[in-house]
């Protein structure tokens, strides 16, 4: 079982001839869970065959423009493509005020249900089977780190066992492997953790928005499978990424470090830089495990076994 991160976006501020403005959704049990909506993100969703129609959250870190100006076209691509599922957003507070003025003004004939929710630190929403969290990290302005969590799984099913307790193969079987009791024809009541190895943890993936080094992101993606982190600049530019609020590469994977994630990715990279080996041996110095995202590039996280 895996869980795809596709990166519809990956520049910083402005767009470039390989970078486009940030976004990218992490697609997990037929769900879109985007993050962020940079200019032209809806066409990168056709680039990338994710489609308009199916169940989706959005999650806004901040109101800078290059994070959110991609709303309005998605919003009416969606509505002229017939979706009928309604669309949740979250966001800073700022974000529901923008989203009206796009509707009365330059979003025509939206004809599906539009959810809009304002974010706070700690709980932001429940899946069926995870949770998103947030907290406020530092940038120029109000800026919301995202983390999703996976549900811990129930654990491995050991067939021998089953058949030793008589529990005939089959439907009994699959519901013993959901985490569910069964009751036998001779009226035994059989718990999961009669058959079922500890409980597996699910995923945990993270994604920072712009900000400086955070402890607070630290806390928040501790032992993540995936660390999304930005770093819009290289490690020598540590002044000026202090100053306009956010990371070099070198603060990102240190951030990975100290939280002791899987693996890192860097995005949100200036414009300043059309080539990114420097970028990238800078980082791995300090966190081996770090890839540097481009435009459509996926990485798929495995749950563990």
């Amino acid at each position: 079982m895996s869980v795809r991160v596709i990166f519809l976006g990956t520049s910083g501020s402005v767009p470039t001839v390989k970078r486009g403005m940030p976004s990218l959704v992490v697609q997990r049990e037929g769900e879109l869970l985007m993050f962020d909506c940079g200019e032209g993100t809806q066409r990168q969703m056709i680039k990338a065959g994710l489609g308009f129609g199916r169940p989706m959250k959005v999650f806004i870190s901040h109101m800078h423009s290059d994070h959110i100006l991609g709303l309005p076209g998605l919003l009416q691509t969606m509505s002229i493509m017939g979706r009928v599922k309604p669309l949740q957003i979250y966001g800073p507070q700022k974000l529901k005020e923008f989203l009206e003025h796009v509707i009365e003004t330059v979003v025509v004939g939206l004809n599906y249900p539009l959810e809009v929710y304002s974010v706070s630190e700690g709980d932001v929403c429940r899946g069926l089977d995870y949770s998103v969290q947030a907290v406020e990290t530092d940038h120029s302005v109000q800026n919301f780190s995202y983390s999703i969590v996976e549900d811990p799984r129930p654990g491995r099913f050991y067939r021998e066992k089953a058949l030793a307790l008589g529990i005939p193969e089959g439907p009994l079987w699959k519901k013993l492997q959901r985490g569910l009791s069964v009751t036998l024809d001779d009226g035994r009541v059989i718990t999961p953790e009669s058959v079922l190895g500890p409980p597996r943890r699910g995923l945990k993936i993270v994604y920072s928005g712009d900000t400086r080094p955070s402890m607070k992101l630290v806390k928040l993606a501790a032992n993540a499978d995936l660390l999304i982190h930005e770093a819009t600049f290289d490690g020598e530019l540590k002044d000026k990424a202090r100053l306009e609020g956010h990371s070099t590469v070198v603060e990102a994977a240190e951030v990975a470090r100290l939280a002791n994630v899987s693996k890192l990715a860097l995005t949100h990279i200036s414009a300043r830089y059309s080539e990114t080996t420097l970028l990238l041996e800078q980082a791995r110095k300090v966190f081996s495990n770090t890839v540097i995202a481009e435009d459509l590039m996926e990485i798929v996280v495995q749950r563990p076994k």
